[in-house]
């Protein structure tokens, strides 16, 4: 049963590893190209990588999004989605999708006169599911060899790290406080009862021998 329990500790941890670097705020180097807004189904399953804005209801299952498109410096498209994520999870706390939309408008330029970008963002790009990184920020670089260091990234990490260390350390003196105990206790008294039913079935095996050669 080793290997269940060590597939199950890697499958929870690859679970967190997928969640924190879908949430996680990243950076990207672009230049932006266009800008366009298009009509979006959210019937399906992939609702999940869309927002749901707080004035829109949970039963909407299409608007109007607006995307931004770039292009990477090796010459890769990337394209972004540009909605408030409110106070709706992940907590960006974003409410200028309209300034956002204008600042990228203002960034477009060409491959002649290149202008680069760091794109702040979160989330993933799947073009066979159709689901788009949520831009959440722009802000011009000096060319495209910048390079951003993800601090926030970062702290974040490096703070849920301690909270868990510190969840650990409580966790293994309360277990070896109050659990292990109980646990030897419980487990003596089964060596107990094993030992007192082993010597009863003994004493019985002596009795019925004295009785059957009488």
């Amino acid at each position: 049963m080793g290997w269940v329990k060590w597939g199950l500790r890697a499958f929870l941890l690859l679970l967190v590893a997928g969640f924190l670097h879908y949430t996680l705020p990243q950076h990207d180097i672009v230049r932006i190209v266009n800008t366009y807004e298009e009509r979006q189904e959210l019937g399906d399953w992939t609702r999940i990588f869309w927002t749901t804005p707080d004035s829109q209801p949970a039963t909407q299952t299409s608007r109007d999004v607006q995307f931004i498109q770039a292009v990477n410096p090796d010459g890769r498209a990337m394209v972004y989605r540009n909605e408030d994520t409110g106070w709706n999870w992940p907590p960006y706390f974003k409410f200028d999708t309209a300034t956002l939309y204008t600042e990228a408008n203002d960034a477009i330029s060409t491959k002649a006169a290149p202008e680069w970008v760091a794109v702040t963002h979160y989330g993933w790009r799947n073009e066979y599911l159709s689901i788009f990184p949520n831009a959440v920020g722009i802000r011009p670089v000096a060319g495209p060899d910048v390079r951003i260091i993800p601090w926030v990234s970062g702290l974040i990490l490096l703070v849920l790290f301690a909270a868990f260390w510190a969840i650990r350390v409580r966790w293994l003196r309360f277990r070896a406080a109050r659990i292990d105990p109980v646990l030897d206790d419980i487990e003596e008294g089964f060596d107990a009862a094993a030992d007192s039913l082993a010597e009863g079935r003994g004493r019985l095996r002596r009795w019925w021998g004295r009785n059957r050669g009488k």
